[in-house]
């Protein structure tokens, strides 16, 4: 860690101390906000305070350490470590220390930048200055690829600012994961947190309840990239599931490996920061991203509690994995994930973003799939609703019934070559020979998006 690669930062809150209107000058907030901008990356990690040792040392030791542990040498660190979570920290101190007790602490502080840096070109995602609506239903409705023009014609990339939300939203609550803080006391976390994980502030109703307007280039905040073309999901009014998310959080923040919801594609625009992404395709022929682990019918995904943890353990071994992508979106870039994609990010430095979800026409049938064959997997909607396949397919059909018809008949395709492909594994017709060998094969239930 002695050398550390170097990297251009936004950092999103140098103007506060500065310019920020409507909160004093030397209130804490600021010097908060200030302290932020200029310790945001660490480049050691620091002594453990209960002097919590690295597993490291034990390679250097004249003798077995957990030898000395008593009773406690018969069990797996896993379950020492739930013990441990019941134990004041005088005590904890001397009852030793194991790796266990020191990786979460390692986690939360090792610099990230070495894993976003030195990309291996094969993997590196593609960047774009703009897209047109054909080029990309013709070339990229599969690719992920970073755009470097369309945000920096929106207003709120001009305007927003730490100053400005803090002095026009600094007492609305905004949903952190399973908290719903004030601004003001989301960024007071941001600036004083030492968390592995730390808490990422990700509200689907910021819209409304900062009064944005959306949509129309001449009279919106911020509007989707063109390029994108019509959001099918559009055709269900206010029963559409959701889809826009305001994200704040500070370094180290982010989100560990997941696909998008509803097998809808996806953009994240990033208006202060920098964002790491890797990402992998999810079609039946790759398997998951190194670490992650999967159900048979995707419903649940296990992978490492971190992001930290996942890159320490994984990372090396991702990048030479088939179908790998990295990049770095930068402030003013926005990010297209597409349909069934496996994506990890993480905040290069403390970040603002926009995010949307979408149904583009090249996916209407993963979506179509999606909504029919995993229905305990939709989310998004309504409480109320309780067929989203058959809601969306009667709007569909009612604006766009060649479309509706175009992708039905796909799906039907798709199901009749799952079915002959078992066949001439297992024959055809049931036989002697196949039923003897004992020998089962499954492809999942959903589309060709199914992991093995």
């Amino acid at each position: 860690m002695g050398c550390q690669p170097t990297i251009e930062y936004d950092t999103w809150l140098q103007d506060s101390a500065d310019s920020c209107s409507g909160i004093p000058p030397g209130s804490e907030t600021v010097s908060k906000l200030s302290s932020l901008t200029r310790n945001h990356t660490p480049t050691t990690v620091p002594i453990h305070p209960l002097d919590v040792k690295p597993l490291g040392n034990v390679y250097a030791a004249k003798e077995n350490i957990k030898a000395k542990a008593g009773l406690f040498a018969l069990l797996p660190d896993e379950l020492i470590i739930q013990i441990t979570e019941l134990v004041d920290p005088t005590t904890l101190l001397q009852l030793g220390c194991t790796y266990a007790l020191h990786k979460p602490f390692l986690c939360a502080h090792i610099s990230l930048l070495p894993y976003a840096t030195n990309i291996p070109p094969e993997n590196a995602i593609a960047r774009l200055g703009d897209l047109s609506p054909e080029n990309f239903a013709k070339d990229w409705a599969d690719k992920p690829f970073i755009l470097t023009a369309p945000v920096r014609r929106w207003p709120v990339y001009e305007q927003w600012s730490a100053s400005e939300l803090l002095a026009k939203y600094g007492a609305l609550l905004f949903r952190a994961e399973a908290v719903d803080w004030p601004l003001r006391t989301y960024v007071d976390y941001m600036s004083d947190n030492e968390d592995e994980s730390p808490l990422y502030l990700f509200d689907r109703s910021f819209v409304e309840k900062m009064g944005l307007n959306v949509g129309n280039e001449h009279e919106s905040q911020y509007w989707p990239p063109k390029c994108f073309g019509e959001d099918l999901f559009d055709v269900l009014g206010d029963q559409r599931p959701d889809r826009r998310w305001l994200i704040v959080g500070p370094e180290r923040s982010g989100s560990t490996f997941h696909k998008d919801p509803n097998a809808t594609s996806a953009w994240n625009a990033v208006l202060r920061g920098s964002k790491y992404w890797i990402m992998f395709p999810a079609a039946s022929t790759y398997p998951p991203p190194p670490g992650v682990y999967v159900s048979e019918d995707q419903s649940e995904v296990t992978s490492p509690l971190s992001i930290a943890e996942w890159l320490l353990g994984f990372h090396a071994e991702a990048r030479k994995t088939r179908g790998c992508r990295e990049g770095i979106c930068q402030e003013g870039e926005v990010l297209h994930v597409p349909s069934g994609w496996w994506h990890l990010v993480v905040n290069l430095s403390p970040s603002i973003a926009i995010t949307q979800n979408f149904v583009p026409r090249a996916h209407l049938s993963n979506a179509l799939a999606f909504l029919r064959d995993k229905p305990d997997q939709v989310s998004g909607f309504k409480s109320d609703i309780e067929d989203p396949y058959g809601l969306f397919t009667a709007k569909l059909g009612d604006k766009h019934p060649d479309l509706l018809q175009e992708s039905l008949a796909e799906l039907a395709k798709l199901q009749t070559g799952k079915k002959r492909k078992w066949e001439e594994l297992v024959g055809a017709n049931g036989g002697e020979e196949s039923r003897s060998n004992n020998f089962s094969f499954g492809f999942g239930g959903g589309d060709e998006e199914d992991v093995p």
